[in-house]
């Protein structure tokens, strides 16, 4: 604060401090007045109380327009100290003094009162302040949310000289707090009776312009009935910022307090409930050891590599064969952990020689494969491209690994590999069996454990359907769906990410809680939740641009395309799935076989597919998956 605001500051508060003397004296004797000649001195002892008790208390350096009440323990403590320090001064100078006993506290109260009523005033005058006038009308909005997010939303934009919002109404979390106020803004009922609230409110003829999202918390189930009533009414929806962002004690400039709202993201209608990780064991299994992560510039790749960036490794290598997704998560990680040892490697998991030299060279104790090629209809044009990468281009990772004194590889896998119509889904499957088999094998003689965990679809990943329904959005639309049943499961990359490290700790040590079917190749599965039609994903996008389906963009049906299902599966109907103790993780035990023959059989079909023999590649491939079937040019539903 300026010097000249102190003073002006302390200026007011002696004014004031002045003013609360005669007042007091008054209430504690009315009509009996102190001598004349007492005034003068009476006065500046009182003053002079009042500063002994305000400096130390920092009262001048206080904002009056942001007083609130924290601020006024300041203003009572040094009206109290002041009152008692010229109470004793009057009684040591042995003169004139109010013959009632009570004036220090009266004298005390009136002080505080004035003080603490100046500030207050100060407040409500700079309120309506920040920001530019505007001749534009407030929209009227109805909040939802607690108590506390309300608040600040509504403080915010009574801070405002011209909000650009008026709250009319709230949906409170609890149907009993309906009839009550928060700062003057009703309460009309409760989240859940948001279609009865906006029902009478488009009967009066109130129908908010905006259904603002006050509580970060609202999401899921709630949200989404929220998001049905409001589109009901053609309500668009919004959330708040951050109540942090809100805060008026941490808004000292206007431009801090303009509210920008922001729409409700896709995410927020899954509601995963937060599952508790043992990050203890987490930062056992990865601090101060060489940790290699292939596929690194790909979306769960990126999502790994954070995520053990700030566990602490001793040294962390980024694999990849992009060159700018490489780079990308190799800047990011120099940003936000430059004090990790890290090196990013340009190589292609399928080249022998050089994972032989770069594994020699780096040794890695822990190694996160998530190199592939996952998109089902990219590898349906190029079938042996996919053979080569995921399922050669694991065992090289695997066996070079091993090779070398790792202690464990954790292999990303797909729900596409249960079942599966696609070369993609099938390669995968593939090498699953080739990592059950070596971790078989190492839980009886030792060695290298291999933890393999499926998972289905992460939002927002590479060639996921969010990030082109986003991009056909942006472009007007049409938004393209292959079938009206087609249904997924989704899950943000971070949890998946955080189950994935989950279950390696638990599959890479030797733990008294660990599923015993790990003992029989057993594999991870992470629990997905219910799956979504993705119809219904495209018209929830819809509406959460504030745009209407079917009229404001067209959603258009483009039939299956090769290789794909209608429905994904994440246990094959043999393995039916197993709870592991452990939140967020099952179990799954498919079928095992010999680390050497499915070795071998992977060398063969690698051959086939060097030597560019598409059909031999695929029948040794149908050899080893025997549930695979595949239609690489009719869609899975049609052959049903």
């Amino acid at each position: 604060m300026a010097p000249q605001r102190i003073l002006l500051n302390l200026t007011l508060d002696l004014s004031l401090a002045a003013l609360a003397l005669p007042a007091a004296l008054w209430m504690a004797n009315p009509g009996t007045w102190p001598p004349t000649g007492w005034w003068v001195a009476g006065l500046a002892g009182a003053l002079l109380a009042f500063l002994a008790a305000a400096l130390p208390l920092r009262l001048p350096q206080q904002y009056w327009r942001y007083a609130d009440m924290p601020d006024l323990l300041p203003v009572a403590g040094a009206a109290l100290g002041g009152a008692a320090l010229f109470w004793a001064g009057l009684l040591a100078a042995g003169g004139w003094r109010p013959a009632n006993l009570a004036f220090p506290l009266l004298h005390a109260g009136v002080t505080a009162t004035l003080l603490g009523g100046a500030r207050l005033f100060g407040r409500l005058r700079s309120a309506h302040r920040a920001g530019p006038p505007s001749d534009v009308p407030a929209q009227p909005v109805l909040l939802a949310g607690g108590g506390d997010s309300v608040d600040l939303f509504i403080r915010a934009l009574m801070a405002q000289r011209a909000p650009g919002y008026r709250v009319d109404g709230i949906l409170a979390p609890r149907t009993r707090q309906r009839g009550r106020r928060i700062l003057g803004v009703p309460i009309l009922g409760a989240v859940e009776e948001a279609g009865p609230v906006l029902d009478m409110l488009r009967a009066e003829s109130r129908l908010p312009a905006l259904l603002v999202l006050a509580d970060p918390a609202l999401a899921g189930d709630a949200l989404e009935s929220l998001l049905d009533a409001a589109d009901r009414h053609g309500v668009p929806v919004r959330r708040a910022p951050r109540p942090t962002t809100l805060d008026p004690a941490t808004a000292r400039a206007p431009s801090s307090r303009k509210i920008d709202l922001r729409p409700v993201s896709i995410e927020d209608l899954l509601d995963r409930p937060q599952v508790p990780l043992d990050r203890e064991g987490m930062a056992r299994l990865i601090q101060g050891r060489r940790v290699l992560v292939t596929g690194a510039g790909g979306t769960i790749g990126g999502e790994l590599a954070r995520q053990v960036a700030a566990l602490g490794p001793s040294n962390l290598t980024l694999l990849d064969h992009g060159e700018f997704a490489l780079y990308g998560i190799d800047l990011e990680l120099s940003e936000r952990h430059p004090n990790v040892p890290r090196r990013a490697v340009l190589a292609d998991v399928r080249d022998e020689p050089r994972l032989r030299r770069l594994m020699e060279e780096i040794k890695p104790e822990l190694v996160f494969h998530a190199a592939a090629l996952k998109h089902v209809p990219m590898v349906e044009n190029d079938p042996l491209e996919g053979l080569l990468t995921n399922a050669l281009g694991t065992r090289l990772i695997a066996d070079t690994a091993r090779a070398n004194g790792c202690r464990a590889m954790v292999f990303i896998s797909t729900d596409k590999a249960v079942n599966p119509t696609s070369v993609m889904g099938a390669s995968k499957r593939l090498a699953e069996m080739y990592c059950q088999a070596l971790d078989v094998a190492a839980r009886q003689s030792g060695g290298m454990r291999c933890v393999t965990v499926r998972f289905g679809n992460v939002l927002g990943s590479t060639g996921s359907v969010v990030p082109l329904f986003t991009r056909q959005l942006e472009r007007g639309g049409p938004l393209t769906v292959t079938h009206p049943d087609m249904r997924r499961y989704f899950m943000t990359v971070r949890e998946a990410v955080g189950l994935v490290l989950q279950a390696s700790v638990i599959g890479a040590e030797d733990r008294d809680d660990q599923p015993p079917e790990l003992r029989d190749g057993g594999i991870f599965v992470l629990d997905m939740g219910k799956p979504v039609k993705i119809v219904d994903l495209a018209r929830r996008m819809i509406r959460l641009a504030g745009l209407r389906p079917e009229e404001d963009v067209e959603i258009r049906f483009t039939g299956l395309r090769p290789g794909e299902k209608l429905y994904e599966e994440l246990f094959h109907g043999q393995e039916p799935p197993r709870p592991t103790g452990f939140a967020g993780l099952l179990v799954a035990t498919p079928r095992t076989s010999d680390a050497a023959l499915v070795g071998r059989a992977i060398d063969e079909i690698a051959g086939a597919a060097r030597g560019g023999q598409a059909r031999l590649a695929l029948n040794g491939l149908a050899r080893m998956v025997p549930e695979f079937e595949h239609a690489p040019n009719t869609p899975a539903a049609d052959r049903a």
